[in-house]
């Protein structure tokens, strides 16, 4: 039987804001897997054990770049190793300046910015100048380019952590802010519940199915009731399923349709998300150092 360790504990209680008891029986259950124990959780708890999921464990900033007629833009998350380095000038106009340039010079990936031309000098040589600088890694993680359909609507919140570009086809400029704001408030993970990966749906259903038969729901209604459930989550996940948070009476599709609009695609970022932060313990690290020294 895997050790369940306080570290494990903590690390769940962290992902999930469950009692640590609920956290520990889950993991002890799960047999160390952190994934199955955060699931057994949801079952045993609902959604509250899953509301930190997306919670930020990374630092540094997302940066857009827009040209005048709104066709064209670019979102970019530049990540660092303190807050304190995601408000530093320098890094901030690094940011900006890649933005730009993803979106004027299009490169496949990120690897290709590194030797895109920054003022004379190949991004990555900038990067690592500023790396000496500043005395923090900084690294580009992701960016996305949109050659508009519409016109696109950016929206940026929260200190450059959260960072939006709509593509809408139709409707005006206030609208696309609305929408931008919407996605930055609400953080849909599609635009439709077609492109919702499978997986997800069938985590849901089956999350679904084991609470139902948790609460001693007939064996024969469990797909039924698994059903309304995912029905329910497509909803809350999807851009045009979700009610507007100006007006929770109106869904985003209804919206949209009523101002003969359509949304043709976006992008969400929020910084660090997915991201695992290494948490020292710096305690346990000067006892191991004192105890190879004196074996020394």
């Amino acid at each position: 039987m895997a050790e369940i360790t306080a570290s494990m504990v903590k690390e769940l209680r962290e992902k999930t804001d469950a009692p640590m008891m609920e956290c520990k029986k889950a993991l002890t259950e799960a047999a160390g897997d952190l994934a199955k124990a955060e699931e057994i959780l949801r079952v045993k708890l609902g959604s509250k054990a899953s509301k930190a999921a997306s919670r930020v464990t990374a630092e540094g900033i997302v940066a857009t770049w827009q040209s005048t007629d709104g066709m064209l833009a670019a979102l970019v998350e530049v990540n660092c190793e303190t807050d304190f380095v995601a408000k530093n000038d320098d890094f901030l106009a690094f940011a900006a300046a890649v933005a730009e340039l993803v979106a004027t010079r299009n490169p496949a990936d990120v690897a290709a910015i590194g030797a895109l031309d920054l003022d004379g000098q190949t991004v990555e040589q900038v990067r690592t100048a500023l790396v000496g600088k500043i005395g923090e890694n900084i690294t580009i993680r992701r960016f996305t380019r949109i050659d508009a359909q519409g016109a696109v609507a950016s929206y940026i919140h929260a200190g450059a952590k959260i960072g939006v570009l709509v593509d809408l086809v139709g409707g005006d400029e206030a609208l696309g802010k609305d929408l931008a704001m919407h996605i930055a408030a609400a953080k849909p993970k599609a635009l439709m519940a077609s492109e919702i990966p499978a997986e997800l749906i069938d985590t849901e259903r089956r999350i679904a199915i084991e609470k139902a038969r948790e609460a001693g729901k007939p064996e024969a209604m469990l797909d039924k009731i698994a059903e309304g459930t995912v029905q329910k989550f497509l909803k809350e996940v999807t851009l045009l399923g979700q009610p507007f948070v100006k007006d929770d009476k109106l869904t985003i599709e209804a919206l949209l349709k009523s101002r003969n609009a359509s949304v043709a695609s976006f992008v969400l970022y929020v910084v660090g998300e997915g991201i695992e932060k290494k948490v020292s313990d710096f305690a346990a690290e000067v006892a191991a150092q004192a105890a190879a020294a004196a074996q020394k």
